[in-house]
């Protein structure tokens, strides 16, 4: 399991707890220090079933400086979200979690955590 974690968020510190309380192996990619690739991104999203633009935390300000409320939210949009998200970590929703069977969840509250487990 990888859990990919900001340790300043406490969602994150939130989600570390309850797996090592569960007795769960994991390892923990500091997403800030290490961003994901865009491949990386495109298999998270892939097994999350999910789009760029739904991972995507556009409260935080440099959301609001590139504008990623008016960016489009269509197929050819992607490659755009996926390359903001590679370049700008801090604009991923955390904590993401991916099981060993493939699993993987945007882990913001403690059910969704275990549902992992």
């Amino acid at each position: 399991m990888e859990i990919w974690i900001n340790p300043a968020c406490s969602k994150c510190r939130s989600a570390v707890s309850l797996l090592d309380e569960a007795g769960a192996e994991y390892t923990v990619r500091r997403y800030l220090e290490d961003p994901p690739t865009p491949a990386e991104l495109e298999a998270v999203l892939e097994r999350l079933g999910l789009e760029p633009w739904d991972i995507t935390r556009t409260a935080e300000p440099i959301a609001k400086e590139l504008g990623l409320k008016t960016w489009g939210r269509t197929p050819d949009d992607r490659a755009r979200w996926i390359a903001v998200l590679a370049e700008h970590p801090k604009l991923i929703q955390r904590p993401i979690i991916t099981a060993d069977d493939g699993t993987t969840v945007v882990a913001r509250d403690p059910d969704t955590v275990r549902s992992v487990l």
